[in-house]
């Protein structure tokens, strides 16, 4: 259990007290910031406290330049990432001043030629004429061609904060201008959400887990399948409380198993020295089925539990048994499959079913073709076992997400920002329930190559729309999405792309008009601590005034609407602080109505953040224990109310990559037999998947430079390949350069590239050309999961590798590319 974690089942005036005394106590009482401050910081020292995605930090300043950055004295577990926290605000990728493509701005705007996008040939302008350019833009193509011209489904991990969040922000936004066409859904995981409704009726993948302190007493065998938390938990969609390293902890010392089933040795494995059981990838689905045939034809399986909890297991065995195909799912068939003996497969199933198992899966599983299957069969096979429910057994899918299973704390959010959504009952057919037409979002692409053209999407038959213009904030797509050379031809049918960013990212250097936004650090803010946990608030106070020309995503909107006329309908005529004020009072409410004793917001904002208390029965939370104890009063969200092994609302669907039950599917990819290195894109260690790439932290990780690499010995010496080399990546849709680490983490025909590196392309004016940094994306296969989730599949990419011969071309995405400007 953390410090913040009280034990007193309320917050009380001492405790906060207590809390910021401490903070005096090691020299940080002098770093309160006047509320509201705008002007330039007073010479002399400060430290200020603030937080991030990476956790609460306190950031030394001298004389208005932030110096240094330590983490808050009650993180248990710092990330190792916060110095690049620090650098990312003096980066040489900063983007300093608002920059306009040459050509754009030249000749024609919208007409201009498309070629010259991502070639870094910029002019700088003045405020006002970005502004004006951009709200002629959404002007023009609202008239000429509607709401669904503007696609501005910005997507990305935003900073966190309730005020300044960019998404939100932007879609606030085009609400208040006349709509846009917006994304469904998340690139994290796609196939997942769509899956679970129908099998246990709700997301799932975003929910609180059975609690670690449960785990710790109850599990005998703990599996990590295809999950990283030691890794993944550094960061969080708010800001982390990193709760759950001192659980993994008392899990190990508590010598009961743990076993991590992933093609690499992950970070976690090695921490809590765990059995490490590396099947071949995208064979998760064989080796479940290989499990759970065992379980089933030695009699292992619950009985009751599927008669009770659990809907269509009878229509599944066929499968299963192999009577419906031919093909019996046995540990030997699985073991062709996914590599891992038939023995072994053998020896978990008696394991599993012998005593209490919680498997715990990682969201890399579904992000491949036919993801959805992924999950599923996890469900099933714990729904074989009969212990979803219990304290120590079951699934679980976000334990590796956001210290997820740390017990919630009995506190209150604060509010947040609204999107502008309307509900009018005369909307016109294009705009959705939700306030926006929308795509899944992994599909955009495909949008800009067919509009007009059809797709599936979870039982519904829709049309992409034509898109003129794209706006884009808070994300990284040039980074993120699949198939980086096809992505690159497809945006050159938009006719406008606008980005608001603080880095010279390959998306800023595709846009063709750069807004130069502020980061996290040269604003107020305030946000919760914790996803799962909510164990307090904290205030993200501006450390240093904003660099070069950078203004706050709200005032540049802010001005946007102006221009057209509807200011007042944005900004309601409030401040930042009075926004801030605002949403405090709505967590004072709420405090109120639970009869807490909290601070009202000056003391709250003096101080810098409020904890709170974990009750007893937060901290004996069982995941699906309502379900359990009673299935009647606390049916599941499903057409029957159970667990649907079997769906008929899926079977109704008649979709050929996603049948009524869990199925096996082999890995697909379009490269060839040429091509037999299958590529680990998994999440890295030293960055949030692509930010602080741009930083001085790249020096800790970057081999000759580049990308790092890891193959394994045998793959390496049978193609002359040591330590440290600079390597070609490369298939039938991109190239890349990488520097090589030779190690047995990973299995023999397996390259782990991570996601995440910046697109640097030795020569931006010819499709196709070499990506001299080692994006992940120029190799990865941009195809829909399923007609039913229509996910991505950022996991799926075979490739050959070779050492690289000559002079490695330079790699220009670190430095600004409107230098001198």
């Amino acid at each position: 259990m953390t410090d913040m974690h009280m034990k007193s089942p309320s917050l009380t005036r001492r405790r906060f007290l207590t809390a910021s005394s401490s903070l005096a106590a090691l020299g940080f009482a002098g770093s309160i910031m006047p509320m509201g401050m705008n002007k330039a910081f007073a010479a002399g020292d400060q430290t200020i406290q603030s937080a991030c995605h990476w956790g609460i930090f306190n950031m030394s300043v001298k004389d208005g330049r932030a110096v240094s950055i330590a983490p808050w004295e009650k993180d248990p577990h710092p990330s190792p990432q916060l110095p690049g926290v620090l650098d990312s605000i003096y980066s040489p990728t900063r983007i300093r001043y608002p920059m306009v493509r040459r050509s754009y701005l030249e000749n024609g705007g919208p007409k201009a030629e498309r070629d010259s996008r991502g070639t870094g040939d910029f002019v700088r302008v003045s405020w006002d004429k970005a502004i004006e350019l951009v709200a002629a833009e959404i002007k023009r193509v609202q008239d000429e061609h509607g709401p669904s011209g503007i696609f501005a489904g910005s997507y990305g991990w935003k900073s966190p904060g309730k005020f300044h969040n960019c998404r939100t922000l932007l879609a606030r936004t085009m609400n208040t201008l006349g709509g846009y066409v917006g994304g469904t859904g998340d690139y994290s995981t796609g196939a997942a959400q769509v899956i679970m409704p129908h099998v246990v009726g709700g997301l799932e993948v975003y929910s609180q887990q059975t609690s670690w302190p449960l785990l710790i007493e109850n599990t005998d065998t703990l599996v990590f399948w295809g999950a990283d938390p030691v890794k993944t938990c550094q960061i969080d969609w708010l800001v982390p409380e990193h709760g759950v390293y001192d659980y993994l902890k008392q899990f190990k010392e508590t010598g009961k198993k743990v076993i991590c089933i992933d093609p690499y040795r992950s970070e976690t494995a090695q921490m809590v020295d765990a059995d490490w059981i590396a099947p071949k990838p995208h064979t998760d689905v064989a080796m479940m089925l290989g499990i759970a045939h065992t379980v089933y034809s030695e009699g292992l399986h619950d009985e009751e539990f599927l008669s009770t909890y659990c809907y269509g297991f009878d229509m599944f065995v066929p499968y299963l048994t192999g009577e419906s195909d031919g093909t019996p799912k046995t540990a030997e068939w699985a073991a062709e499959i996914c590599g891992v003996p038939a023995d072994k497969l053998k020896e978990l199933a008696r394991l599993f079913a012998g005593g209490n198992t919680m498997l715990a899966s990682g969201w890399s599983l579904q992000r491949i073709r036919y993801g959805e299957q992924s999950h599923w069969m996890l469900v099933t096979l714990a729904a074989m076992l009969g212990q979803i429910g219990t304290p120590g057994g079951g699934f679980g899918l976000s334990y590796h997400y956001c210290s997820g299973g740390t017990p919630t704390a009995n506190g209150v959010s604060v509010g947040a920002i609204g999107d502008g959504k309307t509900i009018d009952a005369n909307a016109p057919e294009w705009l959705a329930s939700e306030g926006a037409a929308s795509i899944p979002v992994a599909r955009i692409v495909e949008m800009l190559e067919n509009p007009g053209g059809e797709f599936d999407f979870n039982g519904k038959r829709q049309a992409y729309p034509d898109t003129k213009l794209v706006y884009w904030v808070g994300g990284n797509p040039f980074c993120h999405h699949q198939d980086r050379n096809r992505m690159i031809e497809a945006w050159k049918k938009v006719e406008t792309f606008i980005v608001h960013d603080f880095q010279w990212t390959a998306t800023a250097r595709h846009a063709d008009i750069v807004l130069p936004a502020t980061t996290s650090y040269e604003r107020n803010d305030m946000e919760q601590i914790g996803s799962y946990s909510n164990s307090g608030i904290v205030a993200m106070k501006k450390v240093v005034e904003p660099i070069g020309e950078a203004r706050n995503d709200f005032d540049i909107f802010a001005a946007i609407c102006a221009k057209l006329g509807k200011e007042q309908e944005f900004t309601e005529g409030k401040s930042e602080m009075e926004w801030l004020k605002g949403f405090y009072g709505i967590a004072e409410s709420a405090a109120k109505a639970k009869n807490l004793d909290f601070p009202n917001f000056d003391d709250f904002w003096k101080e810098g953040l409020v904890l709170f208390d974990v009750p007893q029965a937060n901290k004996e939370f069982i995941r699906f224990g309502d379900f359990v104890e009673d299935p009647l009063l606390n049916p599941l969200g499903t057409p029957t109310g159970l667990i649907e092994i079997y769906s008929k609302a899926i079977e109704r669907m008649k979709y050929d990559d996603c049948p009524a039950h869990p199925t096996y599917f082999p890995p697909e990819d379009d490269t060839g037999p040429d091509y037999p290195m299958q590529v680990n894109s998994a999440h890295p260690h030293g960055r949030l998947h692509s930010q602080l790439c741009g930083t001085s932290l790249r020096e800790t990780y970057a081999i000759n430079g580049r990308e790092p690499c890891v193959i394994h010995p045998d793959d390496a010496a049978a193609r002359g390949i040591s330590d440290g080399d600079i390597v070609r990546v490369f298939n039938t849709r991109g190239q890349v350069l990488a520097g090589v680490r030779v190690s047995d983490e990973t299995i023999p025909g397996v390259i782990r590239l991570d996601e995440g590196g910046w697109y640097s392309p030795s020569d931006p004016t010819k499709p196709g050309s070499l990506d001299a940094y080692g994006d992940v994306n120029v190799l990865t296969f941009d195809v829909p999961t399923s007609k039913l989730g229509q996910g991505n599949c950022g996991h799926s990419a075979f490739a050959q590798i070779e050492k690289f011969e000559g002079t490695p071309p330079e790699v220009t995405v670190f430095s600004d590319p409107a230098a001198g400007q």
